[in-house]
């Protein structure tokens, strides 16, 4: 018998049902910039955290998930994202399912929960029963129309006022409704590895903006933490496979809101002539800063803040990563870097440090110092008292803390007392020097710790240096004024001995057009004449147009050389004799000078100009830096070299986004942990 007309739809129902699938959330955050919101995706390992406790039914608790790589806490309840290492404003947090278009930018942007879940109500009810046309009203009075699974639009209502108080109507322009956050094209970033191998601290310069955008501290570490993280796919791929990295930790330091919330502003406006407003205004805010480092009484607002504030950042870091093994490096822009290197060298070494070095200086300096005395007792026609100071182990620092008494006691008579009084009282500049730590007359440098004993040119005169939780292992300084503001301080030369108490490393990073930096290995090896180290291109050689302006200098330098020989060889064939017996001896003469000609490029290296000289990185530039080089230059773009002038501030503010910058500081973090990249680049050493 034929079968009953009513079981092809009961055997169709389970097929129709089954093609509904739940929707798959995704949370989201919103963003508030210049009252325009903007609403964007957490990563797919935050969003998987936050669907887990939100899916734990816990929600009425206050629960709160880590997010961002641990530096926002999101508190599910009452669904805020707030950060946790510095101020800004809470964002909303939304668990996201349907969207529709915006009017401005054209981008989704996401419904309200409850009225997400009417929406999804509404698909499933139509997808189960394949009946569509379905029309939704929102909170706001507008109609939603599901025609069919791919096209499903929002009308926004027309602005005219409607006296009847009539039903929303499908007027207006219609926007996109999509589900789901598959089909919205969203970019969803990848996440950050768990594990935090090293903290750096970055510290800005001066004012509130940072970079050319005028963005904050904040937004400029944000972009280099995330250079940092595609350089670390790019460069370290071995190591990140094999799970012997995890990721470098950057977090910004901002000094300059403490140091204008002290009310100096409005002693400062009180002052600021009305014409000009808001050049005045950017002056006051920005290049008073400089000053305002250099008056005693803001310049230990400044330490004091700085100091303070990368302390309560890494006791807050150490609390919320318990685990964490790594080590610390601070890093400086422009003015910051100065603050940083002040504090460093008025840092304290541990005790048993302080030991060590002085066992290993008596060994090695005593002698040394002794034998410096005999020299100086020679200059002043005294060596017949070379014994007695021998005696009493008296060395170069000892005699200079000499007074007439301690010379008396030592039996040295009235007029050769007086010689070496005067002589150490003439040496009063090698005291500066000394209490400095930074001159090189010093065997054993002393770090200035309180400010000098009398007014030195530049130095905050009685700034008291706070101590850091922490031994900084790198110290990187990015466009940095140090040399400079050094130089102003009366400091010629820095002692090849010294290296910062607490921090072994020290690059100077700059870009060549950088109207603020300054070069700190002069300073250290004055007598000799050296180029920066060229930092490699993130690609693996130098940029095209530095490799082409270098090959046609070296083809001039050829040109020029065998231009010259060929000259020379025409002179002599001039000049010569025209005798027989010469003829030989003279093709001998011309053979032995074209051989010369074709050497000469190799024999004459001192006609090789500036732009092509790569200096060996084995020139000793002291210990600041452990005996590796401290200065660093980066390759300029294409565009800038067209005009140094045009690209000098751009050139002070590169530094956040440039992917070389970023990979010295990764690669020279992971050399301390014996990790290296995966191919090391032409030219780094």
């Amino acid at each position: 018998p034929p079968p009953p007309p009513a079981a092809p739809p009961e055997a169709a129902e389970p097929d129709a049902a089954s093609r509904y699938e739940a929707v798959v959330p995704h949370w989201f955050y919103c963003k508030v910039t210049d009252s325009r919101e903007r609403w964007i995706p957490f990563s797919s390992q935050d969003s998987e955290r936050l669907e887990e406790a939100h899916g734990s039914g816990r929600d009425k608790e206050d629960l709160v998930v880590p997010t961002s790589g641990g530096r926002y806490d999101v508190h599910l309840r009452k669904r805020q994202r707030v950060a946790v290492y510095w101020e800004e404003e809470v964002a909303e947090v939304r668990r996201c399912t349907w969207f529709y278009k915006g009017d401005k930018d054209n981008k989704y942007i996401p419904y309200s929960e409850t009225f997400s879940e009417e929406l999804e109500e509404a698909y499933m009810i139509a997808v189960t029963l394949d009946e569509w046309k379905k029309k939704l009203e929102s909170p706001s009075r507008e109609i939603i129309i599901l025609h069919n699974p791919k096209l499903m639009v929002h009308y926004h209502p027309v602005a005219t006022s409607d006296d009847w108080g009539s039903t929303p109507t499908e007027q207006g322009r219609p926007r996109t409704v999509k589900r789901g956050v598959e089909n919205i094209a969203a970019e969803i970033p990848n996440g950050e590895p768990l594990q935090i191998d090293h903290l750096v601290f970055v510290v800005h310069g001066i004012g509130p903006a940072c970079d050319i955008r005028f963005r904050s501290i904040v937004q400029c570490v944000n972009d280099f933490r995330n250079v940092s993280l595609s350089m670390l796919q790019a460069h370290f791929r071995k190591a990140q496979e094999q799970q012997q990295i995890g990721r470098v930790e950057f977090l910004p330091v901002n000094w300059h809101s403490s140091l204008h919330s002290t009310g100096v502003d409005v002693d400062l406006e009180r002052i600021t002539l009305p014409s000009i407003n808001r050049l005045r205004h950017f002056i006051n805010d920005t290049i008073l800063d400089v000053f305002f480092y250099n008056s005693s009484t803001y310049c230990q607002t400044i330490v004091d803040t700085v100091a303070s504030e990368m302390n309560r950042l890494y006791q807050l870091f150490l609390q919320r990563n318990p685990l964490f093994k790594g080590g610390v490096s601070i890093a400086g822009h422009s003015l910051g870097s100065l603050i940083l290197f002040d504090l460093l060298t008025n840092q304290k070494a541990a005790p048993e440090e302080d030991e060590r070095h002085e066992e290993g200086s008596r060994t090695t300096s005593s002698n040394r110092g002794i034998e410096e005395v005999k020299e100086i007792l020679k200059k002043l026609e005294l060596s017949e008292y070379c014994d007695v100071f021998e005696k009493e182990k008296m060395d170069r620092q000892a005699l200079f803390l000499c007074a007439e008494k301690n010379l008396k006691e030592m039996g040295i008579p009235l007029g050769p007392r007086m010689k070496i009084l005067h002589y150490i009282g003439s040496k009063t500049e090698m005291k500066v020097c000394l209490l400095q730590g930074l001159c090189s007359s010093s065997s054993h440098p002393i770090a200035l710790r309180q400010g000098p004993a009398f007014p030195v040119p530049g130095i905050p005169v009685s700034a008291n240096y706070p101590q850091l939780d922490y031994k900084p292992t790198i110290f990187f300084a990015f466009g940095s004024p140090i040399g400079m503001f050094l130089t102003v301080r009366g400091v010629k030369r820095i002692n090849p001995n010294y290296s910062l108490p607490t921090c072994k490393g020290f690059f100077n990073i700059f870009h060549p057009f950088d109207p603020v930096a300054y070069r700190i290995e002069p300073m250290i090896v004055p007598d000799l004449e050296f180029e920066p180290m060229l930092l490699p291109h993130h690609k693996g050689r130098k940029r095209m147009h530095l490799e082409l302006k270098e090959g046609l200098t070296r083809m001039s330098v050829d040109l020029k050389n065998n231009l010259l020989g060929s000259l020379r060889v025409a002179w002599q064939s001039f000049t010569r004799a025209p005798l027989p017996a010469l003829e030989a001896a003279s093709t001998e003469a011309e053979a032995e000078a074209e051989a010369g000609t074709e050497k000469q490029p190799d024999t004459k290296p001192e006609e090789t100009p500036p732009a092509v000289k790569e200096e060996p990185s084995l020139i000793n530039v002291g210990r600041l830096n452990g005996g590796n080089r401290i200065d660093y230059v980066l390759q300029e773009k294409p565009i800038e070299s067209f005009n140094e002038y045009l690209f000098a501030l751009q050139g002070h503010l590169c530094y956040w986004e440039s992917e070389d910058t970023v990979l010295l500081v990764l690669k020279e973090i992971y050399q301390t942990q014996g990790i290296t990249l995966d191919q090391p680049l032409p030219g780094s050493h």
